[in-house]
């Protein structure tokens, strides 16, 4: 067998893999590119390669980079979950509530799993799992810097209550400080304009709280971008990450108990951020 022939494999498989992930049949694939459902056998085969002019189309709508499709080296990489178990997790940060006594933290750990255990939290790969796994994961990141505060730990977990829910901050059983700073995350309670996103990230810069806690909300959504979001949108969410979170890191360094945590956030975030400009 040829290079050429087995290169032209190659590229077919990863078509083929790339297609069946995104759920398309051949004839739905080439209706989108505007080519027969022939056409995406052959590529799938190695009997032909795709004409350039489809390349571009093809790229996206697989959610792969040319250079990804088109690399002669082959990866075989075993694909694992992103997420780890929610209910470890849950078990952990109630523990640990218990033991600081932490009551705004442990009156929302009360109301989680009815608030969000029955929210997907998806995967492109079928390692899906409850989206309590999301706010766990947070306190369990804050916890780990050292953040043993009432206020941060409730704020984490109840970050996307309002914005994913018919809740409305008051209703939330914690204080004021903490709703106030879940609101101003909260996509929903955003006023509608052109410019939402300067307004949404503008207000949560003029809270602590919110930054800390949507440093560690982001930095956990980038970690695993790559299980759920589409090349596209990983793009998008790289460049907004890229522009309105160092001004939310430097609101965190100015808290003095906050420092450490504060270095740490900015060097997890940077390291990923730098890491998948690369990439994609």
């Amino acid at each position: 067998m040829s290079e050429n022939t087995k290169l032209n494999e190659m590229i077919g498989k990863r078509i083929k893999e790339a297609r069946k992930v995104k759920g398309l049949s051949q004839e739905k694939l080439g209706e989108r590119l505007g080519v027969s459902f022939q056409a995406v056998s052959t590529w799938e085969t190695g009997k032909n390669l795709p004409d350039t002019e489809h390349l571009p189309a093809l790229a996206k709508e697989l959610d792969l980079s040319l250079d990804a499709l088109f690399s002669e080296k082959e990866k075989k990489w075993e694909l694992k979950k992103v997420n780890f178990d929610a209910d470890r997790m849950f078990t952990y940060v109630k523990t640990k509530a218990q033991m600081l006594g932490l009551s705004q933290s442990l009156a929302v750990l009360g109301i989680l799993r009815e608030t969000h255990g029955a929210q997907p939290r998806r995967s492109k790969y079928g390692f899906g799992t409850t989206y309590t796994v999301h706010p766990l994961t947070m306190a369990c990141h804050a916890l780990a810097l050292g953040l043993e505060d009432d206020d941060v730990i409730a704020a984490c977990l109840a970050h996307d209550m309002v914005e994913d829910t018919d809740m409305r901050p008051a209703d939330l059983p914690v204080g004021d400080r903490v709703r106030e700073a879940v609101r101003l995350m909260s996509k929903t309670e955003c006023p509608w304009s052109e410019d939402w996103e300067e307004t949404y990230y503008s207000e949560i810069q003029r809270n602590p709280l919110a930054c800390l806690v949507k440093c560690l909300d982001r930095i956990n959504n980038v970690a695993g971008m790559a299980d759920i979001f589409s090349r596209d949108k990983m793009i998008r969410y790289t460049e907004e990450t890229d522009r309105y979170y160092p001004d939310l890191l430097d609101e965190i360094r100015d808290v003095p108990e906050w420092n450490n945590a504060w270095w740490l956030l900015r060097y997890q975030l940077h390291t990923m951020l730098e890491t998948f400009k690369r990439l994609l």
